[in-house]
């Protein structure tokens, strides 16, 4: 459907975008139509021909020269950064300092050094700071919330996340393969899944038990897939698998295993509670394990599926041969709040209810509670770079605008 328009109030927060991405419209510009408080003013872009073609067709009234002439347009009053990761760093801090707010694209810098700087610059811990966010949408919308208050993260034995982008869809020139942009699927598609790991655990990574990439023909120094283990406090088990450039999973394996692989699987986080015995004091040894499995976490407002499974087994009070086995399984989907008082619509995408939060905070009010603040932004960079590290990778270079 066609979100409505809403009229804007007259202190609406009126957004800057830097460069003419092709992001933009999923994140910004179509989630800003029906929020009163949202007007995407202004781009700025290298080529200014490209930011003018790009301005009428999404209707941004003006278009300025330079990313310098858009942090001096007193009338802007943030900005959304989804440059290439390399220039993440030097252009949120400029911003910033420009006395703006900041919607930074993910992952928010190169490198944990970078991210270290970024989120402790003084001026964030000024009495009246600027709100700066990295673009995590996923995690505000309710059914990710959702899924996360099903289980505890210290009762979790292990957890899988899977993604696959059909090999194709990005050429193989994209920034996303450039290693001096801080390229590679780690830093792109694959980022969510690491950030998934770390909030279903709601804890960072022990150690990096094992890190396996694909490395890109052009450049042995990208990642185009990774699969990577990693320990958890109390033992459990993370796993990713995610690939930028799938291919296969179609039928016929010995024809189609180097063709795109359009069919390989939505996004999806499999987690796995450790057994649980709850058998009464006579009866026989009842013991039950839990999963959650979340098919296409990352846009469940096109379609998304929570499964809760329960695996049951029956034994004699000795443990002798099975007296029975049996699994239930339920289905949970979530569109909007179910608390009373928060705001938000069925068909508000992840972005839309990021967005929200976003305005709450720079308007001082309440919001949904949910948020990413620097601590976490950081980590995820240490996580990134971790797995680098045991994948025998390069870090990402750090800006050389570094403070």
């Amino acid at each position: 459907m066609s979100p409505p328009v809403a009229p804007k109030k007259e202190n609406a927060i009126r957004f800057g975008l830097f460069g003419a991405s092709w992001i933009a419209p999923n994140a910004i510009i179509g989630p800003s139509r029906s929020h009163p408080e949202v007007i995407v003013a202004a781009i700025a872009s290298r080529d200014k021909s490209k930011a003018q073609a790009y301005a009428k067709k999404h209707g941004i009234p003006i278009v300025h020269d330079s990313y310098e002439a858009l942090l001096a347009d007193s009338t802007i009053t943030a900005v959304y950064i989804p440059l290439p990761n390399g220039l993440h760093y030097e252009w949120a801090v400029k911003s910033l300092k420009a006395g703006k707010h900041v919607l930074l694209e993910k992952p928010s810098t190169s490198n944990a050094i970078e991210a270290a700087s970024l989120f402790n610059l003084p001026l964030l811990s000024s009495p009246d700071p600027p709100v700066l966010l990295e673009a995590f949408h996923y995690r505000f919308h309710p059914a990710w919330q959702t899924f996360l208050s099903l289980f505890d993260g210290s009762d979790i034995a292990s957890a899988t996340v899977s993604q696959y982008l059909f090999a194709g869809f990005f050429p193989l020139d994209d920034i996303r393969f450039n290693y001096s942009l801080a390229g590679g699927t780690l830093m792109d598609f694959g980022t969510y899944a690491l950030s998934t790991l770390r909030q279903v655990f709601r804890a960072e990574p022990v150690s990096v038990i094992s890190a396996e990439p694909r490395k890109a023909a052009a450049d042995d120094r990208i990642d185009e897939a990774m699969r990577a283990t990693y320990e958890f406090p109390g033992g459990a088990k993370g796993s990713i698998e995610v690939d930028l450039q799938a291919r296969g999973g179609l039928p016929l394996p010995w024809l189609t295993a180097y063709w795109p692989g359009y069919f390989k699987g939505l996004p999806t986080i499999t987690v796995k509670l450790k057994e649980q015995d709850i058998s009464d004091s006579e009866g026989p040894s009842h013991v039950v394990q839990r999963a959650f499995v979340f098919t296409n976490y990352m846009m469940p407002t096109h379609w998304h599926r929570i499964e809760i499974i329960e695996q049951h087994t029956l034994h004699p009070p000795r443990g002798e041969k099975l007296i029975k086995k049996w699994t239930e399984k339920k289905t949970v989907k979530v569109y909007r709040w179910l608390e009373e008082g928060q705001v938000g619509e069925e068909w508000w995408s992840t972005y839309r209810y990021q967005l929200e939060e976003f305005v709450n905070r720079v308007k001082k009010r309440e919001g949904s509670g949910v948020w990413i603040d620097s601590k976490d932004s950081i980590k995820q960079l240490e996580m990134i770079d971790a797995t680098y590290l045991k994948a025998g990778l390069p870090l990402r270079p750090t800006s050389t605008a570094l403070e």
